[in-house]
């Protein structure tokens, strides 16, 4: 798909990344086409499945979501089953904000946003009792340096 994606839709995501909020109008002036060949490039991207989703960022601080931990998880179960639970447990939970897979010694890496340490133990807690893991090994960020969504065009 991105052979098929041009510099306008590549202008236009990149508004819509700016600010989604924008109205066509406005994104057809910045990008300098007109309203209609926006709005058709748009409805493309959304149907191709460029665009995934349209949604709002939230300050998590503002929301008391003062602790970010980066969790290290390493696991000696490697079965379908196993990975099934696994990923059920963490897409139930809401303070989960990433998930990845990993290749190396560490098998997954979660970003997890909570109140405080207590907090993040409730949730560690609650991992381990539905799931079964080798190793956890929680990081504490002490200062967000860099946090985007947009990806680069």
């Amino acid at each position: 798909m991105a052979d098929q994606i041009d510099a306008l839709d590549r202008k236009i995501l990149g508004e819509l990344q700016a600010d989604a909020s924008q109205s066509l109008d406005e994104i057809a002036r910045k990008v300098g086409s007109s309203k209609t060949p926006v709005w058709t490039r748009i409805k493309r991207l959304r149907k191709t499945g460029v665009i995934r989703q349209d949604t709002v960022m939230l300050d998590p601080e503002a929301l008391g979501l003062e602790a970010c931990f980066f969790v290290l998880i390493r696991t000696s179960e490697h079965e379908a089953d196993w990975q099934q639970k696994f990923l059920h447990t963490l897409q139930s939970r809401p303070e989960v904000l990433e998930a990845h897979r990993l290749a190396g010694d560490i098998d997954y890496i979660l970003k997890v946003r909570v109140q405080n340490a207590r907090a993040y133990d409730i949730f560690y807690q609650a991992l381990i009792s539905e799931v079964r893991i080798y190793n956890v090994t929680a990081l504490l960020s002490m200062e967000e340096i860099k946090s985007t969504v947009a990806l680069p065009l």
